[in-house]
């Protein structure tokens, strides 16, 4: 049966940037273990979520999302200047460096210092990816409906 909307699936998966670059993978690293997620839910980026309708079981596929289907064009907004004061005083900031911040709704969000002075740190609160055109590795491993 293939995967449709609503099944909850289990993937194995590799992200690539255009270089090469692996920037995820269930098999390496933190997160190695199978991806579970519910279909067309709105928990995973827009085309992950879409590229897996209609895979079967043990299938592999790639698939190339531009940043339109994964995490969008970095938003001007999103970068905003905070006095030196307001950081942690027990590091320096430099430019390049992330910072975790919380969110208002609790989560913690990754954070690109781009620019340090006297007095203001401008921060990039775009999401890492953004901009980015992803490749992924997919292999669905458990379909359940």
């Amino acid at each position: 049966m293939p995967v449709k909307k609503g099944d909850k699936i289990k993937v194995d998966y590799e992200g690539t940037l255009e270089d090469g670059t692996v920037f995820d993978s269930s098999t390496h690293g933190d997160h190695s273990h199978p991806l579970e997620f519910e279909v067309g839910s709105g928990q995973l980026i827009k085309g992950f979520d879409e590229g897996v309708i209609g895979m079967e079981k043990g299938e592999e596929k790639t698939i190339k999302l531009e940043s339109s289907e994964a995490y969008g064009d970095p938003k001007p907004e999103l970068v905003k200047k905070f006095p030196r004061e307001q950081l942690p005083k027990d590091q320096e900031p430099k430019e390049g460096m992330t910072l975790l911040i919380k969110s208002q709704d609790g989560n913690q969000l990754p954070a690109k210092i781009t620019k340090v002075d006297d007095k203001e740190v401008t921060i990039d609160l775009n999401h890492p990816l953004a901009s980015k055109t992803l490749n992924f590795k997919i292999k669905v491993i458990e379909i359940s409906s």
